[in-house]
């Protein structure tokens, strides 16, 4: 993939170049045993065009160096390319051109140097600030990563939904195959995403994540490290701890099929046509 960006790219530069968003996210597994999992997270919403600006006026954080909060290229995309170039080439190989004229990430940076990252949302909006598109970028344990690129849609009451194929196997107890329902809002005050899993019997996986926006600035970024400096770590040891007690209620591992390190599913806008592509 190129790292280069288009010559056509018209940022908005009336929007924040980054926000952070500090709330909860809740984990419930409905089938075959009910279970339930919660924890408070901060995550940063940044226009992936001014990562360097917001890296340059905002002490404590960093891009591609170490820092209380950092973003680096290696955790996006085959982690070969800028996060910027990335995101936008992902677009276009799914049809969405019209969908880069901003680009606003929303993800779980590093916090000293840890990530705990499963879902990176990148929101693509049109040159009038429509949104046009959403990349799901998907991570699991055993180092695969997968872009789930759709149409954003209609919204309803601010939330847009949508709905595509599940094609990479994330949890050993659940299987790869069936379906992802997405519910998201735009970043604003608040940001919420939402993500089901599906199988051909209804929902197995609920989980959500609803933040209140606060304006990134090296004072919110070090009181948000100071109140929580190892909270992705924690939050990994509880998800294992979890993981252990569901195999103690009963609920059986799932062998899994092996996915490319990086690879791309999208439904093009003009056609509907489905196509994945690894990355090279």
């Amino acid at each position: 993939m190129s790292s280069k960006t288009h010559a056509d790219v018209n940022p908005l530069p009336e929007e924040a170049a980054a926000s952070l968003y500090t709330g909860e996210v809740v984990h419930v597994r409905i089938r075959p045993t009910v279970h339930r999992l919660s924890y408070r997270m901060t995550a940063l919403a940044i226009d992936v065009d001014r990562i360097d600006e917001v890296a340059r006026t905002v002490r404590g954080f960093s891009y591609n160096r170490p820092d209380l909060v950092s973003l680096l290229d290696r955790d996006h995309g085959d982690g070969t390319c800028a996060i910027a170039g990335h995101a936008r080439d992902v677009f276009v190989t799914a049809g969405f051109s019209a969908a880069t004229a901003r680009i606003v990430l929303v993800t779980y940076p590093r916090i000293l140097g840890y990530a705990f990252n499963p879902v990176s949302v990148f929101y693509g909006y049109n040159a009038f600030g429509a949104l046009g598109a959403i990349t799901y970028e998907v991570n699991n344990t055993f180092g695969e990563r997968k872009s789930y690129v759709v149409a954003a849609g209609e919204a309803s009451g601010g939330v847009f939904r949508q709905t595509c194929r599940k094609e990479m196997s994330v949890s050993p107890f659940t299987g790869g195959q069936g379906t992802y329902r997405f519910h998201v809002t735009a970043p604003s005050d608040r940001v919420v995403i939402g993500i089901q899993f599906h199988d051909g019997s209804g929902p197995i996986i609920r989980t959500h994540f609803q933040g209140c926006q606060a304006a990134l600035t090296s004072t919110t970024l070090a009181r948000q490290v100071l109140t929580r400096p190892w909270l992705a770590a924690k939050v990994t040891a509880a998800i294992h701890f979890e993981a252990a007690r569901l195999f103690l209620k009963g609920v059986p591992l799932i062998s899994r099929h092996r996915s490319p390190p990086f690879s791309i599913s999208h439904q093009a806008p003009d056609d509907g046509s489905k196509t994945a592509r690894s990355a090279d």
